[in-house]
């Protein structure tokens, strides 16, 4: 049982590593994107998915504020 409970202790590190990666990626092509326009898309990616949320209203609204806090609690 102890091994199962290190493979997945290792996998959910591998997997927040990974989650973390990507982050600091779109990061930096929001910042690539915002000082030479147009060039990774990135803005306008983040602006649909931003609308996207806010058209479906109230829902969309819960749905954004639970991702939030379970990203949050990482």
């Amino acid at each position: 049982m102890t091994s199962v409970t290190d493979a997945m202790s290792q996998l959910t590190g591998w997997l927040r590593t990974a989650t973390e990666l990507g982050l600091a990626l779109v990061l930096a092509f929001v910042i690539i994107d915002v000082l030479f326009p147009g060039t990774t898309g990135v803005v306008n990616n983040l602006g649909t998915i931003v609308a996207q949320f806010s058209k479906d209203g109230l829902a969309g609204l819960i749905a954004l504020l639970l991702f939030l806090i379970v990203f949050k609690n990482k």
